[in-house]
């Protein structure tokens, strides 16, 4: 009998060929039960619904955090849970300097006073030259580092905090030394929160804040009140709490945030890595062999 694959986004063209020989179905929530295999985007899969899933022998997310999958719940079920870490690196790394970019050259705020012809253009123009300001990345995994490879191109000095990797700084000193903050880092106990308001209040006054992580790390609050102040020059956000953002809220009525709506992976080239990389990964699972990206190691047996 042939495994039964489910879509979240339904099956991509380019796939095609690569699912003859499995029943395909998606993006129907109705039609997941079936489901030997899941390619997954960012919808929950908690006990509750892990129990409603009882041919479901991989979680396969097209993308690289796992914070909507129970990996605890998943395990108890005999579910493997992988990941594609790799991906979704170069689009992302790239959204992140973009973000950077439109933010210290006050793309959006300049082209809405020429939309509103408001006139004192140059006079009210308040742009940051990157070249030679410090750039702190806390986090520096794949993206993180294709980030710090783009920005030191620019002429940036780049330092960076992360605990996994030796000779990097603390997050206080990166703080005090930062024009430019990006966040890499998933969403943990330890992440959830840590850009509040002291950790913003240390940024150096005019700093930019730019989060292409996940949207917890940063106390929106916090934020709005630092960006209200004039403390920081500006946010350039792919990734929000709550997300996406009430219509009304205030960061998107700010000329000096960009807010994107979780899309810093979306290139077409990047789609295509996710979804051949998610099913590369269910495939292996579905096959018997450990995938190479399992990220819940405990329920292997083979």
């Amino acid at each position: 009998m042939m495994a039964t694959i489910w879509f979240c986004r339904g099956v991509p063209e380019h796939l095609a060929n690569a699912v003859e020989g499995y029943t395909t179905c998606g993006p129907d929530l109705a039609e997941r039960p079936a489901a030997n295999a899941t390619i997954a985007g960012s919808e929950p899969y908690d006990e509750s619904v892990l129990a409603d899933l009882s041919n479901l022998r991989v979680i396969a997310r097209s993308g690289i955090g796992v914070d909507a999958i129970d990996l605890a719940a998943a395990t108890r079920h005999g579910v493997m849970v992988t990941n594609t870490p790799d991906a979704p690196t170069t689009s992302t790394a790239e959204h992140a300097i973009a973000l950077m970019m439109a933010v210290a050259k006050e793309l959006k705020g300049s082209a809405e006073r020429l939309r509103t012809a408001t006139g004192n253009y140059i006079a009210d123009q308040n742009a940051m030259e990157l070249d030679g300001r410090t750039l702190g990345l806390v986090g520096c995994g794949r993206i993180g580092a294709a980030v710090k490879r783009i920005a030191e191109g620019i002429g940036m000095t780049v330092i960076v905090t992360d605990p996994a990797l030796p000779d990097t700084v603390e997050l206080d000193e990166l703080l005090d030394r930062s024009d430019v903050l990006s966040l890499h880092v998933p969403a943990t106990p330890s992440t959830v929160g840590m850009i509040g308001s002291e950790a913003l209040a240390r940024l150096r006054p005019g700093s930019i804040v730019v989060n292409c992580a996940r949207g917890p790390v940063v106390d929106t609050d916090a934020l709005v009140a630092a960006l209200e102040s004039g403390h920081l020059l500006g946010a350039g956000l792919d990734v929000t709490d709550p997300e996406p953002l009430p219509p009304n809220h205030p960061l998107l009525n700010m000329n000096n945030v960009v807010v994107t709506p979780h899309v810093a992976s979306s290139t077409h080239a990047g789609r295509r890595r996710l979804e051949a990389g998610a099913l590369e990964q269910a495939a292996m699972a579905l096959r018997g062999e450990r995938p190479t990206h399992l990220v819940n190691v405990d329920v292997w047996s083979g």
